[in-house]
Order: C-alpha cells, then structure tokens, then sequence
C-alpha cells in the first residue's frame, strides 16, 4: 500500500509542477512577445534566430528563475486538492505517519534538484549566452557591453593597466599605460599613446609612441620611444574589456571558477558578482527541498477555503522568498556581508520555517 501511495504521490506531483511551468511559461512568452513584436517586425532578425535561439533561452530563462516557485505552487495545489477530497485523512488513519508521508515528496524535490543542479551549472549559462547575443545584437542595442573607457584592469599580482579609451572593433587601446609594483612600490611605467592587439597565447600588444619608465631606489631609468613602434606580452585579452551586465549568467560553472580564480591571481579586486552567481546555482536547488516541505506542511491540513487559501498562502510565501533573496543577492554581491552568508541567507530562514512546521506537523 505505501509503496502505491509513494508512486500516487510522486506522479501527481511531477504531473502538477509540469503542468504548471507549461502554464506560466505561454503566459510569459505571450507578454514578452506582445512586448518584442515591434522590433521582431523592423530589426533584421531572422525567423531562426526567434523561434530557435531567443524563445527556448527565454523560456529556459523564466523556468530557471521561478523554478523553486513552481514547486512550491505545484506542492500546495496538488496537497491542497488531495486535502480537500478527504485523501490526506485517510492516510492518517490508515497509521501513515506526516514524516512518512513527506518521503514521496522529497523524492520528487530531489528529481527536480537534480534537473535544475545540472540545468543552472551547466545548460542555462550556454543557451543563456545564445539568447544574449540576440538581444545584443537586435533587441536592446544600448545595453551595457564592456568596459571602453577609463579602465583599470590588474594583470597579474603588482601588474596593472589602465586605458582611456578602447576600440572594440579593432581592439586599439588609447592612452595606455602599464605599472608594476613591488613591496617598495612603482618599479615599471610603461606609457603610450596606442597599444593594438596582436593576438596569442601570449597575448602580444603593438606599443606605438611610448615611454619607458624604470625604478630602482632613487635611481629612474628612461627610454623615449617617440614615433617608434614595440611589441610587449602582457596578459591582457581583448575579452578582458567585455563586461556585459550579464556576464555571470553566461559562464557555465566551470567557466565562473576559472574566471575567479584567474581575477584573483590577477590580484583583481571585486569577484563578489561572480561568486554570488556561482553559489546562487546551489542554493537555489536547496530551496526546492525547502519550498516543498513547507507547501507540504501549509496545505495538508483541511481547512475552510480550500485550495484557494492555501495558494494565496503559498504565493504569499514565495513572494516573500523571491523579495528576501532579490535582497539577499544585492548585500552579497555589495559589501555587506560575506557572499556566502548573503547567498545562503534565505534558505537559512525558511529552512528554519520548514524544520518548525515539520515538528508542528501531525505525527
């Protein structure tokens, strides 16, 4: 008999949350179309690239962010009914006990951590990138696409750069300027007018009209490169100076942790944005577990109002999860807390809510 129920339960549970992505995801395409439908008319964008490229990362997009929600949704629609129609009861009666009864539905979370795990570290950063560059390219020409003026970039540790002005469409840097430092400070300047790049591995940049500056105690060594040209290797890339709003979204996980970790070899200083991202991934897939025994334990119980209140208390309780970690994310990517404890802050909080209604719960 339990091992009926279990598979009853698990399959009206993935039939439910199925069911209500496929909802919210032709209500979300419906308004975002309503809202692109002009300039899927006057920009040259193909039929391919809407139909093949944008929609299934949008729609890939929506499902990321609101995954936890549909599982809270689908838990609190599908227990409520259940609740309702007196079938909850029974299985009370029939010596089932609440901890026993919360197996199928951790099996199911688990099926859907798993699914969003490998999603959002591996799958959604690459179609992601996909979907961007269509919106770069036709949607939204005036969105944030790098760094071009003023830019200091470390390049290694005691090694930076500064640039005016860079051309992306001929990766030309104006006014360039290179400095290394040692415990005893400015040891290098490198300063000129135009440094082009060349290519690489090494990264190798044309210096032209420079100066070269050196260092040592008192003494300053000089050498005036006016109207001359110079090659110089400096671990600098033309991508260092793409730095889209987005970047994060576009990294796979293995992506975001070679990009940490270069940055900080680099003794770069802020990675809060990236590493908030990349904890973001797991937490996230941890608040489905979390999510889902707290919708068990909300609409378990019958109530006066039905299914109605329990989605108005289960909407009400992911609104408040969605506000807590839009605000969670801010402070960690800032400096207000630690990334880890900013990240991780939400699910510290309704997992204690869960663990409280758990042991509140009928036994």
């Amino acid at each position: 008999m339990l091992k009926k129920l279990d598979i009853y339960i698990l399959g009206k549970f993935l039939s439910t949350f199925f069911f209500t992505v496929l909802i919210f995801t032709l209500i979300s395409v419906f308004i975002d179309f309503s809202e692109k439908v002009e300039k899927f008319i006057t920009e040259p964008i193909t039929r391919r690239e809407i139909l093949l490229i944008y929609y299934p990362g949008f729609i890939v997009f929506i499902a990321k962010i609101l995954w936890p929600l549909y599982t809270l949704i689908a838990v609190i629609f599908f227990t409520s009914r259940m609740a309702s129609n007196s079938e909850i009861l029974s299985v009370f009666n029939a010596g089932v006990s609440f901890r026993r009864l919360m197996r199928p539905y951790l099996v199911g979370a688990g099926v859907l951590m798993v699914i969003f795990l490998t999603g959002s570290h591996f799958f959604v950063p690459w179609i992601s990138k996909l979907r961007l560059e269509v919106v770069h390219t036709h949607l939204d020409k005036n969105s944030d696409k790098g760094k071009t003026g003023n830019v200091h970039i470390f390049t290694a540790p005691g090694e930076k750069v500064f640039v005016q002005q860079f051309r992306k469409a001929d990766s030309t840097a104006r006014n360039f300027r290179l400095e290394r430092f040692d415990s005893s400070g400015l040891v290098f300047l490198l300063q000129a007018d135009q440094a082009q790049y060349q290519g690489g591995p090494p990264h190798r940049w044309k210096v032209k009209n420079f100066i070269i500056r050196t260092f040592n105690g008192e003494e300053e060594g000089i050498f005036m490169g006016r109207g001359m040209e110079a090659d110089t290797t400096i671990n600098l890339h033309p991508g260092d100076f793409i730095d889209y709003k987005e970047q994060q979204d576009m990294m796979t996980t293995p992506d975001l942790l070679r990009y940490i970790r270069q940055q900080k070899e680099r003794g770069a200083g802020n990675t809060r944005k990236y590493e908030s991202e990349l904890h973001t991934r797991t937490a996230e897939a941890v608040t489905i577990l979390i999510l889902t025994v707290i919708g068990m334990a909300v609409a378990a119980r019958k109530v006066r109002g039905g299914i109605g209140l329990h989605l108005a208390l289960g909407i009400s309780i992911g609104g408040l999860y969605v506000m807590l970690s839009r605000f969670a994310i801010v402070f960690a990517t800032g400096e207000a807390m630690p990334v880890l404890l900013g990240i991780w802050m939400p699910n510290l909080i309704f997992g204690a809510v869960a663990l409280y209604l758990v042991s509140k719960a009928q036994k």
